[in-house]
């Protein structure tokens, strides 16, 4: 009895290890990818193969997909040797001696940018995958996000950012038109963002951002920084003079941002004027005074003024004497003339010139 109790014992352990050798030689036979390309970088119009060696593949199904730049989008391209897509341009081949499942695309294009995954399906909970990535090397675009048109008070701070789209990743820099030297400094700027800790006015106008990475030309976006300041107004000519019965014109120059509104004063009165028509920050101001008398000599205030302030300059008009001088101008005249005889003597003429010239002052 004895006997038979341990002979039952054996050959349930014997048994269970046979169980677990089993199990153990299920588990060894699930499908493993040994092998997947590297990270491919490829021109536009390129072919490019991606392989995928698999061990213990089965029956199970093999697919390539194609994952985008997000990572969330999901496009099927093949099971096994079928194409799921229907574009010309992919074609799947099948290495039974090395398990090889191969990918291959024609004629590269830059939507063809992404990782490209193979994956064996064991269930619906249950997939084996690796990836690899490819890259479409492709000349620099300026992103819609980049910086166009900025305004900032004067004394305050201003960023302008430039972002990029290429492969190689761009070099992004900074520089002003006309090669103006930048408000940190130097020519050009290296760098994404470039930022102005303490605007003036003197730091607005146009910015060139440029984006290079050795494919194709470099690319361009322009940001024009607007910096708000008050008024500054400056005599062209501080003192004027006119004779009477003349017409004069007097002039200041206006800088300010946004545009000012000028007005010219006499006194306590305000002038009539043409409105000068400009959009621009920098601009001179004209007063015209027609057929002058005596009364409208003497001081003038050109005014502008906009939401940060105000300012002024002063124009003196003043009298001026016309006189007129009349005067003679003689030259003389040589000319040659053939006598008779057939000599030839010089003639002298003498011309006249009756100048009448007017001078104010």
């Amino acid at each position: 009895m004895k006997m038979r109790r341990t002979s039952t014992i054996v050959f349930l352990g014997v048994a269970c290890c046979c169980l677990a050798l089993i199990q153990f030689a299920s588990c060894d036979e699930s499908p493993v990818i040994t092998h997947i390309s590297k990270e491919k970088i490829q021109e536009i119009g390129d072919e490019v193969e991606f392989n995928c060696t698999v061990q213990n593949l089965q029956d199970y199904p093999l697919l390539w997909i194609k994952l985008h730049k997000d990572r969330q989008d999901r496009s099927p391209l093949s099971s096994n040797t079928a194409l799921i897509i229907r574009d010309s341009r992919f074609s799947v081949h099948v290495d039974n001696e090395t398990s090889t499942n191969s990918l291959r695309i024609k004629d590269l294009q830059e939507a063809d940018t992404g990782f490209y995954q193979c994956q064996i399906l064991i269930s619906v909970d249950n997939k084996v995958t690796a990836e690899v990535e490819l890259q479409i090397r492709r000349p620099p675009t300026i992103s819609s996000n980049t910086t166009r048109s900025v305004n900032v008070t004067e004394g305050k701070p201003v960023e302008l950012n430039c972002n990029a789209d290429g492969f190689p990743v761009p070099r992004i820099s900074w520089k002003r038109e006309n090669d103006i030297l930048l408000p940190s400094g130097g020519a050009i700027y290296h760098g994404s963002l470039l930022k102005i800790e303490n605007a003036h006015r003197d730091d607005r106008g146009l910015y060139l951002c440029i984006a290079e990475n050795g494919v194709g030309e470099e690319a361009r976006a322009n940001a024009t920084v607007h910096v708000s300041f008050a008024p500054v107004v400056t005599a062209i000519r501080p003192r004027v003079g006119q004779a009477q019965g003349y017409t004069a014109t007097l002039e200041c120059k206006v800088e300010a941002h946004p545009k000012p509104v000028v007005s010219w004063h006499k006194g306590d009165a305000e002038l009539k004027k043409e409105t000068a028509k400009t959009d621009d920050d920098d601009f001179v101001d004209s007063l015209l005074r027609y057929s002058i008398g005596a009364a409208d000599f003497g001081e003038y205030i050109c005014r502008a003024e906009n939401q940060y302030g105000i300012a002024e300059t002063k124009v003196e008009l003043f009298g001026k004497l016309l006189f007129l001088f009349c005067f003679i101008v003689f030259s003389v005249k040589l000319e040659k003339r053939c006598t008779r005889s057939g000599a030839f003597i010089l003639e002298e003429r003498i011309l006249t010139y009756l100048l009448l010239a007017a001078y104010i002052m």
